[in-house]
């Protein structure tokens, strides 16, 4: 799965980003918060566009405030894993 470099608020396919820098956050799929929010902005709308927005300046002062840690995740890259046998290659005989 491509992850995008863009920042999670200014990206086209996110509304402030909210959702999925939380699901990041947390680890767990943000289409599952949607859900969420999406049910209770049936129920009451202004309750729940408060708290959406509330969140939203939560996220950013914490992306603000601690950049290293998401900056430090996405520079990391693949980690390859090591077998019990990986430590050393054992010179074997020359056949005659």
């Amino acid at each position: 799965m491509m992850q995008s470099s863009t920042a999670v608020f200014w990206r086209h396919d996110t509304f402030l980003g909210v959702c999925e820098a939380i699901g990041q956050d947390f680890g767990f799929n943000a289409n599952w918060l949607r859900i969420i929010f999406s049910v209770a902005l049936l129920v009451s709308p202004k309750v729940v566009l408060s708290v959406y927005l509330g969140l939203g300046l939560v996220v950013l002062a914490s992306r603000l405030l601690f950049p290293v840690r998401a900056a430090a995740a996405a520079n990391a890259g693949p980690i390859a894993p090591r077998a019990d046998n990986d430590a050393a290659a054992a010179e074997l005989p020359i056949a005659a």
